[in-house]
């Protein structure tokens, strides 16, 4: 990793200008999309087939496929899905939002009625691995927001099934409607529906670039969380931070994929050469070495700032996904933070103990949009409707107000629509 001398003032960003694809990518999107809803599925069977290399005889999980789960996973890793579940269930259960009215002297109701989407559908990566706290995090707030209808659509594996430790998930959580798809053809199929695959409301949760790009083109027709960049881990340090704990955090991101991010930003010089060298150190002995190391040579960085208050800047101009706060007094800096998806306080706050098991989402805005996006959340399931009862003295006290401005917008049908109740008054 490099070490980078910032300037007071010096702008910096986190910002990937590749994340919308290129034409050949698109258009190879868009060409499955409408296959998909033309062919149904035969053209998912097709195309697992060739970008998979499985030949699907069912589209549909069975039961005994659930059932021989729980017959393949650890208990211990069971526990832990178990608890993990409960963590972030009783986090979301305070997100909820209550419908509300209130009704004024003149007899007026106004109010917002919040009710569930109808139907959601779920990807979860697959193929080689396996990943239950995607699961967790896309399904529990669905499920306290009161979505009835929760899909899930993840690739299987060669042999034909998914993982062990995602079908026992699912089947904790109660998800039994599973389809083995993956990739741009699944969105497809979840947007449009076919034979078998039922169309829903609202699909969530990460993929590759075909998903993210596919999920982007059926947004309109559906509703879609968001287009979720490469991961990124962002720590502010200061000289009492141990370096070996930085390094570790950095990594966790960084073996993701080829395209993670991962920064230290810091304004002590020495902190940021004995995380250098602890990186290079604790890289060597990593499985994912080869990935990890290509994305510290990319994406990766140690910032040293002039101050810890040019520090924050910093951290405020890259809006990182993941934020560590690994100083002397981190509360005492939340309130200076104006923009991250997920804030980490303290040394023992890893990054991991967010994507697995506290309870916060781990579904976070990427590439700089955590400026004005947040993480995924009960709100995401549900939708709000504005409640209106006027009562006939409102009307008449407020009628002459709401004519001056329908006219004054040159909408007359709007003024008489008013002016013919007030006649009758």
């Amino acid at each position: 990793m490099k070490i980078i001398e910032l300037k007071e003032g010096e702008a910096v960003s986190l910002k990937r200008s590749g994340l919308h694809g290129s034409e050949a990518e698109i258009a190879t999107v868009n060409t499955i999309i409408e296959t998909v809803k033309k062919e149904g599925d035969q053209a998912l069977v097709d195309y697992t087939q060739q970008f998979d290399g499985v030949e699907l005889t069912d589209l549909c999980v069975t039961k005994a496929e659930l059932d021989n789960a729980y017959r393949h996973i650890d208990q211990p890793v069971l526990a832990a899905i178990r608890q993990a579940i409960a963590n972030v269930r009783a986090f979301h259960e305070q997100q909820k939002a209550k419908s509300w009215f209130q009704t004024a002297p003149d007899g007026t109701i106004l109010g917002q009625r919040v009710t569930p989407l109808d139907a959601v559908g779920v990807y979860v990566p697959g193929g080689k691995a396996a990943y239950p706290s995607s699961i967790i995090m896309n399904v529990v707030p669905a499920q306290v927001a009161g979505v009835k209808d929760i899909s899930m659509v993840s690739p299987s594996g060669k042999n034909g099934t998914l993982p062990p430790a995602v079908l026992a998930t699912a089947a904790e959580l109660g998800v039994h409607t599973i389809y083995k798809l993956g990739g741009a053809q699944a969105v497809a199929a979840l947007a449009y529906g076919t034979e078998t695959v039922r169309p829903v409301d609202k699909i969530t949760g990460p993929g590759n670039k075909y998903v993210a790009l596919a999920k982007r083109a059926v947004f309109g027709d559906v509703a879609i969380d968001m287009i979720a960049g490469p991961s990124e881990i962002c720590v502010l340090a200061d000289e009492k931070a141990n370096p070996a704990y930085v390094a570790a955090d950095l990594l966790s991101q960084a073996e993701h994929d080829e395209d993670a991010t991962a920064v230290l930003v810091t304004p002590s010089r020495k902190l940021a050469e004995a995380v250098q060298q602890e990186t290079a150190r604790q890289l060597a002995t990593l499985p994912r070495k080869e990935i990890a190391g290509r994305a510290l040579e990319q994406f990766g960085a140690l910032y040293v700032t002039a101050s810890l208050a040019q520090a924050i800047e910093v951290v405020n101009q890259l809006a990182p996904e993941h934020l560590e706060i690994a100083t002397e007094e981190p509360l005492a800096l939340l309130g200076r933070v104006k923009h991250a998806g997920a804030i980490f306080l303290g040394s023992y706050s890893a990054e991991p103990v967010g994507d697995y098991f506290a309870g916060p989402n781990h579904v976070l805005p990427t590439n700089g949009t955590a400026r004005f996006a947040s993480p995924l959340s009960v709100d995401d399931f549900v939708k709000k409707s504005s409640i209106i009862s006027y009562s006939k003295t409102a009307l008449a006290e407020n009628g002459k107000a709401i004519t001056e401005l329908a006219r004054l917008e040159g909408l007359e049908a709007h003024a008489r629509a008013i002016d013919i109740r007030l006649e009758d008054m």
